[in-house]
């Protein structure tokens, strides 16, 4: 099966390597791709976050894990398998996050809190929706917070 995408937008970001941490400190925003007016847009102003789906293009194909590791080589955290960590280094290269909105400035959508860098090919944009938000009680192991401590 194959399977074609093409970016709905692209991200203009003051980050431009990968590198680890502090991502809220970027100023992002995402223009649309070409065939893409303000229209749509239309409506986002009124939800507080998106989720935005993006292509991690950068990832060499020969780097994307497919068994267990260390998340960050940290050997004092234990081995897991890449699809209970959320490493760049991943099948498929996508990734997914929850930003802010900042503002909608026509077929640019500032957002706050996007762990992609300069250029990243945008796959989708979705509102977050507080019902589509995981029910029941969470959990994760304590490894994840610390890792995520500085991450924003």
């Amino acid at each position: 099966m194959k399977i074609e995408l093409q970016p709905v937008g692209y991200v203009h970001s003051s980050r431009a390597s990968p590198r680890d941490d502090h991502w809220d400190q970027e100023s992002v925003h995402i223009q649309l791709a070409g065939v893409y007016g303000a229209e749509a847009l239309e409506g986002l102003q009124d939800f507080s976050h998106v989720e935005i789906l993006f292509l991690m293009d950068q990832v060499p194909p020969e780097k994307v894990e497919t068994g267990a590791r260390h998340p960050r080589n940290r050997t004092d955290w234990p081995r897991v398998g890449i699809f209970s960590q959320r490493g760049k280094n991943r099948p498929n290269r996508l990734g997914l996050t929850v930003c802010s909105i900042v503002k909608i400035d026509g077929t640019r959508l500032h957002v706050k809190g996007l762990d992609a860098i300069d250029k990243t090919p945008v796959l989708d944009i979705k509102p977050w929706v507080q019902e589509f938000a995981p029910r029941g009680e969470l959990r994760q192991p304590g490894w994840i917070s610390e890792l995520m401590r500085e991450y924003w």
